[in-house]
């Protein structure tokens, strides 16, 4: 049986503690890394080679969108998924188009989390519910 390798990557260490803890009640993923800033998440994304990064927008060094678009490059296989406090329509929007395969807002991640990793991880797209970005895109 194989687990889920996972990279958290979010400035706030108490919110990291808690994507690890939620995600480590499950067997299915281990978490390969934790990394606070852009520039880190680059670097751990290409030497790691997760499954899944889980990956904060507003990073100091180097934001989450820009960190997206160069882990695409250097960890092409890697499912990323934007775990943010934006709930903004266009910041949505620019972080699927930066190749993310979701994206939860932290609001709704006690709810929410656990799906959105398990619907990545299995190839599909995930949106957070009760924001602007879901209701225009029906």
């Amino acid at each position: 049986m194989s687990s889920t390798r996972v990279l958290v990557v979010d400035d706030y260490e108490p919110f990291r503690r808690y994507i690890c803890a939620t995600l480590g009640r499950s067997l299915d993923y281990w978490i390969v890394g934790e990394v606070s800033d852009g520039l880190q998440a680059v670097h751990e994304a290409e030497a790691l080679q997760p499954d899944v990064i889980l990956l904060d927008i507003g990073l100091p060094g180097l934001d989450g969108l820009e960190a997206a678009r160069r882990i695409r490059k250097l960890s092409p296989d890697a499912k990323i998924l934007f775990v943010s406090q934006e709930s903004s329509t266009e910041v949505i929007e620019a972080a699927l188009n930066s190749g993310a395969f979701g994206y939860v807002v932290k609001a709704h991640a006690a709810c929410e989390l656990l799906a959105a990793v398990e619907t990545v991880c299995g190839g599909g797209k995930y949106v957070s519910n009760g924001n602007d970005y879901r209701t225009t895109q029906r």
